[in-house]
């Protein structure tokens, strides 16, 4: 199974301090990668950096903002400077705000596609320079099953998420002919410690989101590992401008009829 090998290779998670992002990162080091893990603040990405070493992992913490070009610029620079390349991308840093687009501030709107979308295209186009000179290198964008679907609440992170789906098609087409491969991943609802309070029986949410995926449950996080390694690895050498949804299936089906 040496396609799925990452021993040697080098990846870059940005906001990789908890959850889905750590989860992936996980994957990627347990297939070999050497992880280096981004954040803008600097307590968290210590205790991150601490977990990942009691794992046995090699990892390496950066402090910045993605959406500081300038910024992002030198630290990329620099990660190059100290571990020689840059293999695999992984665009997790994001954020989200919970509010009604009626209510939502023009400056909230903002900064959501700054973090979600401005940011991952500067991390990328930084990266993708070495990526593009050595003729190798792997691009994962983490989107959203709202990179298809609209809800409440969520106007500014949809339209960044679909915005993100179609970034990810575009540079993959630019590209792709330089050997790397730009694809993204898509998780469904996911059990974290986010979603912890209202994973539990009788929450109106909860029983939602468990009628509504086929799977009939929550994600763990460690159901992207998969998912991750393989966008990482040469096992998706010719996958280009992609979005696997880890869903369960929800994007699969309608939903059950209200009868059943």
């Amino acid at each position: 199974m040496n396609l799925f090998d990452l021993k040697g290779k080098t990846a870059v998670i940005t906001g990789g301090i908890h959850g889905l992002g750590m989860a992936m990162a996980e994957g990627l080091a347990q297939a070999g990668a050497e992880l280096i893990i981004t954040n803008n603040t600097l307590e968290p990405l210590e205790t991150a950096i601490e977990y990942y070493k009691s794992k046995g992992y090699k990892a390496t913490g950066y402090v910045f903002d993605v959406t500081d070009e300038v910024e992002a610029e030198k630290q990329v620079e620099a990660m190059e400077a100290a571990h020689g390349k840059i293999d695999i991308l992984v665009n997790n840093a994001g954020i989200i705000m919970r509010v009604m687009a009626i209510d939502m501030k023009v400056e909230d709107f903002r900064k959501v596609i700054d973090v979600d979308l401005v940011g991952v295209f500067i991390m990328s186009r930084l990266v993708a320079k070495g990526m593009i000179a050595r003729k190798s290198g792997k691009i994962i964008n983490i989107c959203s099953m709202m990179s298809e679907l609209g809800r409440d609440n969520v106007s500014a992170y949809a339209s960044a998420k679909g915005g993100l789906k179609m970034l990810t098609r575009s540079l993959a087409t630019e590209w792709a002919r330089h050997n790397v491969q730009v694809n993204g991943i898509g998780p469904g609802y996911f059990a974290t410690s986010q979603t912890e309070p209202i994973r539990v029986d009788g929450h109106p949410f909860n029983e939602f989101i468990i009628g509504r995926t086929p799977a009939g449950r929550w994600g763990d996080p460690e159901d992207l590992a998969g998912t991750a390694v393989f966008l990482a690895s040469d096992a998706s050498n010719f996958v280009n401008g992609q979005v696997i949804y880890v869903d369960g299936g929800i994007l699969a089906t309608i939903g059950k009829p209200s009868n059943e």
